[in-house]
């Protein structure tokens, strides 16, 4: 109960100062910190992860920062996909699991890096691949069939990510919208939010479908240590750097990838 408790304090506290990102490191506290399996791990983790995107999200569109309309797009074009992910992570073996989810650590980290000790910041940069613009006379997105279809496209990746590896998925809707979009920061992390929220609830129906069962009680406490955490997490990122934040982050998934690689090589 203890080791549950302190781990979802952690990973809500990496969630509330990353922003979306920090939802990657759930699933390793449980098969690290609790020894579970990844099959199990992952809907705890998923619950846990998509109640606390909820909160911010909910407070994000009170405060109209959340592209609302590109996030039920996404969560369309997700939350099938989910089903799909869930079956292929109950029937992929564990070792095989662990090893992918490594490397998926490892190269959100490299990327956050690479970000990080850059000079220049998101809001300098335009990605020539931005199909999306923000319509100045409206303040909303201008929707064609080009970036209709690239944020659908993104969703459906969330998706698979979502219900193979149990994660929120922020890590792949925060640099996708970046690239695709020219929405501000702080609107790509809010309605990143609502995403993870949305896609990762549906990702615990399927992986519950698929026959795994989150104890109850464990996933209650891991939530609310989560939910928790975030909280804490968002008001200390208020007083710290962004860019210290993101190098410190990546330097933690460095770590934790490279000892789940060394998990799935062992076979432990």
């Amino acid at each position: 109960m203890l080791t549950s408790l302190i781990l979802g304090i952690l990973v809500g506290a990496v969630l509330g100062l990353t922003g979306a990102g920090g939802g990657i490191l759930a699933v390793p506290a449980l098969v690290v910190g609790m020894g579970w399996p990844m099959q199990q791990a992952s809907p705890v983790a998923l619950i846990a992860v998509a109640g606390s995107a909820a909160i911010g999200a909910i407070e994000a569109l009170r405060s109209g920062l959340v592209r609302y309309r590109a996030a039920l797009l996404m969560t369309i074009a997700g939350a099938p996909v989910t089903s799909l992910g869930a079956q292929l992570a109950h029937k992929l073996p564990q070792r095989l699991l662990v090893a992918l989810f490594a490397g998926v650590m490892l190269l959100v980290a490299l990327r956050l890096l690479a970000q990080a000790l850059s000079q220049k910041t998101a809001e300098q940069t335009m990605s020539p691949f931005c199909v999306g613009r923000m319509d100045p006379r409206t303040g909303r997105l201008s929707w064609t069939w080009t970036s209709g279809a690239a944020l659908a496209g993104t969703g459906a990746l969330t998706g698979l990510m979502t219900g193979l590896l149990g994660v929120g998925g922020g890590f792949v809707i925060v640099p996708m919208l970046r690239k695709l979009t020219n929405v501000s920061m702080h609107g790509i992390v809010a309605t990143s939010l609502m995403v993870v929220a949305l896609v990762g609830s549906s990702g615990v129906v399927s992986t519950i479908r698929a026959g795994v069962l989150p104890p109850l009680g464990l996933t209650a406490l891991f939530s609310l240590a989560t939910a928790l955490g975030m909280v804490a997490g968002r008001g200390a990122s208020r007083h710290l750097s962004a860019r210290h934040v993101q190098i410190g982050f990546a330097g933690i998934l460095v770590c934790v990838s490279l000892g789940m690689a060394g998990k799935a090589l062992l076979g432990a």
